[in-house]
């Protein structure tokens, strides 16, 4: 009879392994909020364009006729900076020379504007006296008369001290810009003693021509 084979023994299982366990899911932190888009600004309309109504044709431009050739005086030589009392010397007059004429200018002007009120004045009387119109100087007015010619007399001498006051108002601007002392037509220096004399002067004894005044 046959004999069983013994029984094998049971091998004990191995420890069953442990499972991991999962770590706890971390608390999700708030998301930051998403940044707004900046949305373009909207497109600016262009403005149509209003069809251009045919230009004119342009006229030729007519040349004007050749202008005459101008004199142009020649500048002063050797103008200076402007004094604090505002008057520029140059290399033939200086300050203190200027600066006598001007005093001596202003002084004249004073004197001849006095004659021309006295003689307007003087003027008027005679008009008044005589029973005449300013413009009544005939045979039926009373030419011959005294008062006739003394009236016109008056006036005459009146224009005339105008005219150097006038004269002495333009000397005076000179003596300012540098010009003073100079001729006007040449621009040559004019003897200190005929500007004493005649602070006024504008042109070189040689240089005069005949006119009302001393120049």
């Amino acid at each position: 009879v046959a004999t069983k084979a013994p029984a094998k023994k049971v091998v004990g299982k191995a420890p069953a392994k442990k499972v991991a366990t999962k770590a706890p899911a971390k608390k999700v932190v708030g998301k930051a909020p998403a940044k707004k888009v900046a949305t373009k600004a909207p497109a600016k309309k262009v403005a149509a364009k209003v069809p251009s109504k045919s230009a004119p044709a342009k006229k030729a431009a007519v040349k004007a006729p050749p202008k005459k050739p101008v004199f142009v005086k020649p500048p002063v030589p050797g103008k200076r900076p402007v004094s604090k009392d505002g008057i520029i010397s140059n290399k033939d007059f200086d300050l203190a020379f200027l600066r006598a004429r001007r005093e001596q200018l202003l002084e004249l002007r004073d004197q001849y504007l006095g004659q021309v009120a006295a003689l307007d004045r003087e003027r008027e009387l005679l008009i008044e006296a005589s029973g005449m119109g300013d413009d009544q100087f005939d045979e039926d007015g009373g030419e011959g008369d005294t008062l006739a010619v003394e009236r016109e007399r008056a006036k005459m001498l009146s224009d005339q001290d105008r005219v150097i006051v006038s004269d002495i108002e333009a000397a005076l601007v000179r003596i300012e810009t540098g010009d003073y002392g100079y001729s006007v037509l040449s621009t040559k220096p004019i003897p200190r003693e005929r500007l004493e004399f005649i602070p006024w002067a504008t042109e070189l004894v040689t240089e005069r021509v005949g006119g009302i005044g001393q120049r």
